[in-house]
């Protein structure tokens, strides 16, 4: 498995449209957290965006979860960066295969 590094950058505006799809967004990062795909995720303090830590086999298998995001769906995403990432230090050290 290898450590992702995803980080959602929020629509302007869309602070109505994220509290609406929040409930939605939350039970699907809940359930990925405890089958171990999602390792840590939350919201910029700014608001701005959020960082979400995932395991998955390659970035192809990734992409078809994170389009399952209701916040996706939602619209509220104007843009994202993934970047495999190797975690030496720390409680997540080790992770990456």
């Amino acid at each position: 498995m290898t450590v992702f590094a995803v980080e959602y950058v929020y629509a302007a505006d869309s602070t109505e449209a994220r509290n609406e799809a929040r409930p939605a967004h939350r039970e699907w990062t809940g359930s990925l957290a405890e089958d171990g795909v999602i390792l840590a995720s939350g919201p910029y303090g700014d608001g701005a965006g959020a960082l979400l830590i995932f395991k998955a086999d390659n970035e192809a298998s990734l992409n078809s979860v994170l389009k399952q995001d209701p916040f996706a769906a939602a619209g509220v995403i104007a843009g994202i960066r993934v970047t495999e990432w190797s975690p030496v230090t720390g409680m997540l050290a080790g992770l990456a295969a």
